[in-house]
């Protein structure tokens, strides 16, 4: 049973396919082990999703919430000459949406091979953007950088230690600045990753904090993704030193017909998918 990722396309290669199994991973080897999946898988994903993600498009989960809608890090017309740190930003398609309201975007991923699309997409007419690689714990910027910081499925649900990642991002916003980030909702690691009636049973605890680790032959981790209950991710924004000032956990639209991975119509509609916690930082 695969634990469900936004971010995570079917694997096809052999060491993708590796066993899963749940077990403790820290950091470095949750680190190691998500850049080279992401590394080895950019290719297929943006194949796979380019298409719903859009060059340009700010969507925060397979829901298809569009931030333009949403205005989660503020109206559109506010975003104009703000320094915005986007993380886990993939090919950096929420960063363009940024850069085309004005905004100064910079987007952080773990990935080399995600970023190398970010430069494949971003050599068109679209607003440039810095792109830069880094773990999001251990942000390589001075503290005060930036205004906003955002996150759509990036980072937070792959790393061991969020409580860093939050202090991280707290270091590098300025007084005032806003945090909003989209993980799995947590609900969802009860049931198994399948898109149809079999993904409606519950098939294990929600209160199993073990992560889930996708790992090769000798027992090294390939993929590896941490649950946190809605309290723990709670928890962890104000042990990071920010204000939870909403969460907002995004129904199905009628439109969307797609399924992508364990998401669908059938199950959006029941259970709900992402949860997006807005924050800021007093």
């Amino acid at each position: 049973m695969n634990q469900e990722s936004y971010d995570k396309p079917a694997p096809e290669d052999a060491e993708d396919d590796a066993p899963a199994t749940r077990r403790d991973a820290g950091d470095a080897e949750s680190s190691r082990a998500n850049r080279g999946w992401w590394d080895r898988n950019a290719d297929e994903y943006q194949s796979e999703h380019g298409a719903f993600l859009g060059d340009d498009r700010f969507v925060w989960g397979p829901e298809g919430l569009d931030e333009a809608e949403a205005a989660l890090l503020g109206p559109a017309d506010s975003l104009k000459d703000k320094d915005v740190l986007e993380i886990g930003a993939g090919a950096a398609q929420c960063s363009r949406w940024l850069a085309a309201r004005g905004a100064r975007p910079v987007a952080l991923d773990l990935s080399h091979r995600q970023l190398q699309h970010a430069l494949r997409i971003g050599g068109s007419d679209l607003p440039a953007v810095r792109l830069v690689e880094a773990d999001a714990g251990r942000l390589p910027f001075r503290d005060g950088s930036f205004d906003l910081a955002c996150s759509a499925y990036g980072a937070v649900p792959f790393v061991a230690d969020p409580v860093n990642v939050m202090r991280e991002v707290r270091r590098v916003l300025r007084p005032g600045g806003r945090w909003v980030f989209s993980v799995t909702h947590p609900v969802r690691w009860a049931f198994p990753d399948e898109p149809g009636p079999e993904g409606l049973t519950v098939a294990a605890s929600y209160f199993d904090r073990t992560p889930y680790v996708e790992q090769d032959e000798d027992g090294n981790a390939v993929y590896v993704e941490h649950h946190r209950t809605i309290g723990d991710r709670v928890r962890d924004v104000v042990a990071g030193g920010f204000r939870l000032v909403d969460l907002v956990e995004p129904q199905w639209p009628e439109w969307n017909a797609q399924e992508w991975g364990g998401w669908s119509p059938l199950r959006g509609n029941l259970i709900p998918g992402t949860a997006i916690f807005v924050c800021e930082r007093d």
